[in-house]
């Protein structure tokens, strides 16, 4: 009697180890830039985490999201917070670059790996020894730096002016761009900067156009971007305009109005998946996100998409990291780590394929080059 008791005992604990393994959750932690200045970029990204499924791999997962505010020092404060008191399996964010270069710190003393929605290649250096916990979703400012070069080559650009913002963003951009632009042949005659929150730059506007630049770029992202543009057309500036995939929001569309028009700029291809070929592996995808999204939250935005694939780079690494540990525990923060770093995933941006010295993973796919025709996104084939 006493041995069966021991035996239903064990059987008893044996299948509360097996249910307690089943029902571990899977906590993310998400810091986006849903107010401040980088609005239009961070209301997407939070609008996205909404529509995202509540497992994966069979686990639960809880998306605790927090607000930053487009604030550095609130960025580093809610990724401690979610590290720290919700001990979250993996940090994603944040919306921007400064804030994701200052979370940088925060991921690594916490041994939690970090998915950026920013876009400068810093956050993913791989000369930096930290950046083995990083990763990020966004093409790198280098990767459509080039892809501007070879589009102001071929309009027969020969001198380029750049205005962007001052910060790491900004001064990224513009680190890249004298690099495309030399490779190019096309020399940057004139450089001005301007802070996110600035209402007027005519100063900086005026100084360019009085180097009489072909074309000028604006390093910019969401509807900040708009301030030099409309200031540049309010001037009379006859050369051309190029834009960052920053800018690939519907805000930006409606702020700059029609003095968008003809505005050139690179931008992932779910922007404009409709006018993709059917071959392209990314269609399919973007189409199932963008469906999604706008049936709830309305016009797309790239920077939505940049959430959902960080999303779907979980989906791919997250039962792999659980083959070899249980969540809430150092070894599953490291085995999903490990398991992100090898993952090759179609999205909506692109085709991820990540390796130990390539944290973004993508290629020329994750890049298009389009123009602003009457407020609307028209691929330039």
């Amino acid at each position: 009697m006493l041995q069966r008791k021991l035996v239903t005992a064990l059987a008893a604990a044996f299948s509360f180890g097996v249910a307690a393994t089943a029902l571990a959750d899977i906590n993310v932690g998400v810091t986006v830039s849903a107010t401040g200045p980088a609005a239009s970029l961070g209301i997407p990204e939070k609008n996205t985490f909404d529509l995202l499924p509540t497992t994966i791999g069979g686990e639960k997962v809880n998306w605790i999201v927090l607000d930053d505010g487009s604030d550095t020092t609130k960025a580093v404060q809610n990724a401690k917070k979610l590290i720290g008191e919700n001990k979250v399996d993996v940090l994603l964010g944040s919306t921007i670059t400064p804030a994701s270069l200052a979370m940088i710190d925060t991921a690594v003393e916490g041994e939690t790996p970090m998915i950026s929605m920013a876009a400068s290649a810093r956050i993913v250096d791989p000369a930096n020894p930290k950046t083995r916990w990083i990763f990020k979703t966004p093409q790198s400012d280098a990767l459509m730096a080039d892809a501007i070069a070879v589009s102001m080559k071929a309009a027969g650009v020969t001198t380029m002016g750049y205005i962007g913002f001052a910060d790491a963003y900004g001064d990224g951009w513009l680190a890249e761009m004298k690099r495309s632009a030399q490779l190019a042949g096309i020399k940057v005659i004139a450089e001005e900067k301007y802070n996110r929150n600035d209402t007027s730059v005519t100063g900086q506007v005026l100084k360019l156009i009085a180097a009489k630049p072909d074309a000028v770029l604006i390093g910019a992202a969401g509807t900040p971007g708009a301030t030099p543009q409309k200031e540049l057309v309010a001037r009379g500036y006859k050369g051309k305009i190029f834009q960052t995939h920053g800018v690939a929001n519907p805000d930006f569309l409606r702020v700059v109005g029609k003095d968008g028009n003809g505005t050139l700029l690179p931008a992932g291809p779910m922007l404009v998946y409709e006018q993709l070929p059917d071959s392209n592996p990314v269609k399919k995808v973007a189409a199932g996100y963008i469906t999604q999204y706008e049936k709830k939250f309305g016009t797309r935005s790239t920077f939505g998409g940049h959430a959902y694939d960080a999303y779907l780079l979980l989906n791919s690494a997250i039962p792999e990291a659980l083959k070899k540990a249980k969540p809430g525990t150092k070894e599953f923060r490291a085995a999903l780590r490990d398991a992100l770093e090898k993952a090759n995933v179609v999205a909506t941006h692109g085709v991820y394929v990540m390796t130990p010295h390539d944290h973004n993973g993508l290629d020329n796919r994750a890049r298009m080059m389009v123009r602003i025709d009457d407020g609307k996104w028209v691929l330039v084939k």
